[in-house]
């Protein structure tokens, strides 16, 4: 997406032209394939794109993107630019030789990037923050206000709803179940990653493509950081299932069919040039988006200019390959590149050059070790060894060559960190460099601390303190700040603590963040019998009554039911035996999106304990004064915490 005029391919017409144009730079990569000289191969070069998130003085999703691009703008160079989401940043580092100190010059270069953004952020009274997922990211956050306003954001929604032509549902299975309906793709925006870009010839491209699938797994596992999304505890790399469900195409039909998600690992091993990549994914993928194009490949060929292949670039730019293969044209000389996209973002600038360090080494040795992989393993292995990584991390048992079956430190430790040493040494990195990154992926390794782990070891002790899921959050990405600005690797990192949430302030919070929302419900048609029964055995006053299509319909309270059951033994009468012929019918309600002190205003004015939260006439969650009285017990102890300290 990093072509700025794009359009919806929105007929017939466009379609076929822009395919047209598609087709001619396939033959034209073909072309320039067949024959010598076109492409660069020496020297090579690293490069890396770095996404981050905004967020507020409370830890939330800071929509400002916009206005800090306009204070960090400094001309069409400028390294900073745009995401998918108002509260997400990008920064493109540019290209550095791979040898020597390349390694801590692109840190510098990057860390250089990030406290430029960070002072014009903290300026105008945000943070940023280096994460996979934001762990505070809500449901409203992904709403299309906050959609970046440039047209190439507009277009690939409009096609990826027109493809799609539905709502769809999100399931990810983790320690917790996440189930919601979505109606937007800028649901992808909750990704934020670290991209690492590694130039190779024409050549070599295929031994250096498939070693690239093989070792994703493995160095996924040590890397994962992305483990909560909308409160719940899923994968170790969430944004792996995320960004597929988010941007797919596909619809379920009455019969089993075959077909790829446009965020796909790949389905085979590629045999014999980058060509047939392009080639299936023009096969399989739909044009989503055009553009004007105006060069004449062929000419340009025949007089010795590289052409651009605007065309394919753009259909490119809409399959997301984790393994993305690239075509480019720099000083007039085209070059290929693949680029890795399954680093999270962070959690520090160092853990995220050691990552790429371990990426780097392995893809200039693994060949020497592993020639031929596409011959020795099954592409369904290292596909499953990828899904296995993003689920369980360093709990990873990998399925290895020989039939063996590995875990995920020993493989690490054991084998790849060597060989990942080798590459680097291979290609003239400093020993300094070397020994520095690939010491922070051993002891993160040897920890078993990766972000995915320091997230959900805190999140579980904090929870237990203080049983607050908003509040627990926010503390978790207060830390991450805190910890990101002192720069040390994630492995030497403490404890988050409740004390970190210097601005926190429940007044802040909206009915979304505040309410229950495991339920126990009613129908109309049940016996008021089972509803007493209901509220005994869970310890509850209030009971919200649905039908079949979860529309609220009314609202029980035990002080009704009380009412009802009394006045039954004092008249020597029949208790109703139908919910529909006792509830509350049309209760009050509230929005998810309003505030809590709007929802405290609304009880307090209607004089109810109770408000059931509707949003398109579902109930998504119930507030009561329970809610209320939890939330000053913990400011109360919060504020007590506090004094204690100070004395």
């Amino acid at each position: 997406m990093g072509e700025a005029r794009v359009k919806l391919a929105d007929s017939q017409e466009e379609v076929q032209q822009f395919m047209k144009y598609v087709l001619k730079d396939l033959r034209a990569m073909d072309r320039m394939l067949e024959e010598d000289d076109w492409f660069e191969t020496d020297p090579i070069r690293i490069g890396a794109e770095q996404e981050l998130c905004l967020v507020d003085q409370h830890a939330k999703a800071w929509p400002k993107a916009m206005e800090i691009l306009d204070q960090l703008q400094d001309g069409d160079n400028s390294p900073y630019t745009t995401e998918f989401a108002k509260f997400n940043l990008e920064i493109n580092l540019s290209p550095l030789e791979f040898t020597g100190d390349c390694l801590s010059q692109m840190e510098e270069n990057l860390q250089g990037h990030i406290d430029e953004v960070r002072s014009v952020t903290e300026e105008m009274g945000g943070e940023l923050l280096l994460t996979g997922i934001l762990p505070t990211i809500r449901k409203m956050d992904v709403d299309l206000k906050n959609l970046t306003p440039l047209q190439r954001y507009r277009a690939l929604c409009e096609a990826i709803n027109k493809l799609r032509s539905e709502n769809f549902d999100l399931r990810i299975q983790g320690m917790d179940e996440l189930l919601m309906k979505f109606d937007s793709p800028l649901l992808e925006a909750c990704n934020t990653g670290f991209q690492v870009h590694l130039q190779v010839g024409p050549d070599e491209f295929v031994p250096k493509y498939n070693i690239a699938q093989l070792i994703t797994a493995p160095v996924l596992a040590c890397t994962v950081g992305s483990p909560i999304l909308f409160g719940k505890r899923l994968w170790n790399e969430t944004r792996i299932a995320l960004f597929q469900q988010s941007v797919d195409t596909r619809t379920v039909g009455d019969h089993l069919r075959e077909s790829s998600p446009r965020v796909t690992f790949g389905n085979k091993w590629v045999d014999e040039s980058i060509l047939e990549i392009f080639q299936e994914d023009t096969a399989r993928y739909r044009v989503m988006l055009s553009s004007e194009v105006t060069e004449d490949v062929g000419k340009l060929l025949d007089e010795g200019t590289p052409p651009a292949l605007k065309a394919l670039q753009v259909h490119n730019g809409t399959v997301y390959r984790w393994n993305r293969p690239c075509y480019g044209v720099i000083d007039g000389k085209a070059h290929l590149r693949i680029e890795n996209r399954v680093f999270p973002s962070g959690p520090t600038v160092t853990d995220e050059m050691a990552n790429s360090a371990f990426w780097l080494g392995l893809m200039n040795q693994m060949e020497e070790y592993y020639p031929n992989v596409s011959e020795k393993m099954d592409f369904d292995d290292a596909r499953m060894n990828f899904v296995a990584a993003s689920k369980l991390g360093l709990d990873t048992k990998f399925r290895w060559f020989g039939d063996k079956r590995v875990n995920a430190v020993d493989l690490i430790t054991e084998e790849l960190l060597p060989i990942a040493r080798e590459g680097l040494e291979k290609a003239d990195i400093i020993d300094q460099d070397i020994t520095e990154y690939l010491e922070i992926i051993e002891e993160r390794v040897t920890a078993g601390q990766t972000p995915s782990y320091w997230m959900l070891n805190n999140y579980a002790s904090l929870m237990k303190e203080h049983d607050s899921k908003e509040q627990t959050l926010a503390a978790i990405t207060t830390a991450m700040i805190k910890n990101q600005k002192k720069g040390e690797p994630v492995h030497k990192w403490g404890r988050a603590r409740m004390e970190d949430l210097e601005h926190w302030k429940p007044s802040s919070l909206i009915v979304e963040e505040f309410m229950t929302t495991d339920l126990f419900t009613v129908q109309k048609d049940d016996i008021l019998e089972f509803v007493a029964n209901l509220i005994d055995w869970r310890s509850i006053r209030y009971v919200p009554v649905e039908n079949d299509k979860k529309h609220l319909v009314g609202l029980v309270t035990m002080r009704m039911l009380f009412n009802e059951y009394s006045n039954a033994v004092n008249h020597d009468e029949e208790v109703v035996q139908s919910v529909e012929d006792f509830m509350i019918k049309n209760p009050i309600t509230v929005h998810p999106e309003a505030s809590i002190m709007e929802a405290m205003e609304i009880m307090d004015s209607q004089q109810i304990g109770c408000l059931p939260v509707v949003k398109n006439n579902r109930l998504v969650g119930i507030i009561t004064e329970q809610n209320y009285m939890t939330t000053v017990a913990r400011l109360l102890k919060q504020l007590h915490a506090n004094d204690t300290s100070d004395e």
